[in-house]
């Protein structure tokens, strides 16, 4: 059974895609998918109880499509193609399609464990993208090649340690990144405060309050990130930065955060 968390996520993400038809069609599709809902339930528990990592399960996959819509939409509003339109192979909806498919299933590959598990993410996620595009475009191939080229791109780039090259799988990486708020570390570390190799990503997600994608002053996004600690400032700068810097869409970001009551940071303008 789904959480509360989830259920809400999900209407936000179908609320954010009201205007596209199809992409909310294939997002319907993929919240009834039984086995994709076991896949992300399963991920977490490995990631949790088994490795002693942040979320990765449904509720984080959920969140990292809200952020790519976001950023998506911000990018589109600003008058800037996605790669599909500049190549003028896909629409904007495409664009979008692909990515809510790689925001749900970009983590799958935790079942396995962390090492490499983007690459497990893409072995896992290929049988339900082939599902859920053939249900979509029946009689478009050109469609589902494209759509499903473009989510894998973006599932085996999430962790910067692949070069990419599209808009599209760049906006992944960065939505990825955003997910740091505290949310995040409280399950695994209400299960074990027993001190181990790698709990400075628990704490450090623990300290961040807030994280903002709106319009940016400069450039066409701004994130904004609001902590409690200094302890905060590992998250941005050891895992956001780096996947900001590594993606295509650098260009369009703007980069704030800094501890509450105090003067922000620019990390990038």
């Amino acid at each position: 059974m789904k959480s509360v968390k989830e259920v809400a996520t999900e209407s936000k993400i179908l609320e954010k895609l009201k205007k596209f038809p199809k992409c909310t069609e294939l997002v319907k599709y993929l919240f009834q998918d039984i086995e994709l809902q076991e896949m992300q339930d399963y991920a977490n528990n490995v990631s949790i109880k088994r490795l002693g990592y942040n979320d990765h399960g449904p509720v984080h996959m959920r969140q990292v499509t809200i952020n790519a819509i976001k950023m998506l939409n911000i990018l589109h509003e600003s008058g800037i193609k996605t790669s599909l339109e500049e190549e003028e192979i896909g629409t904007f909806e495409d664009s979008m399609c692909a990515v809510v498919i790689a925001a749900l299933m970009h983590d799958l590959g935790m079942m396995i464990g962390r090492q490499g598990h983007e690459d497990m993410s893409v072995i896992l996620a290929i049988p339900l993208i082939d599902k859920v595009l053939l249900k979509l475009f029946p009689d478009d191939i050109h469609k589902r090649v494209v759509i499903k080229s473009l989510s894998i791109e973006a599932i085996v780039g999430h962790m910067s340690t692949r070069k990419i090259h599209s808009l599209e799988a760049g906006i992944i990486l960065i939505a990825d990144g955003c997910d740091m708020t505290k949310g995040r570390a409280r399950i695994p570390l209400s299960i074990n405060n027993s001190p181990k190799v790698g709990d400075i990503h628990k704490y450090s997600a623990n300290a961040i309050t807030r994280v903002s994608i709106n319009h940016g002053e400069k450039k066409p996004i701004m994130i904004d990130i609001e902590m409690s600690a200094d302890v905060g400032f590992f998250q941005i700068e050891e895992v956001l930065f780096t996947k900001v810097s590594s993606s295509p869409a650098k260009q369009y970001i703007e980069l704030y955060a800094g501890v509450t009551g105090q003067e922000r940071k620019c990390y990038l303008i």
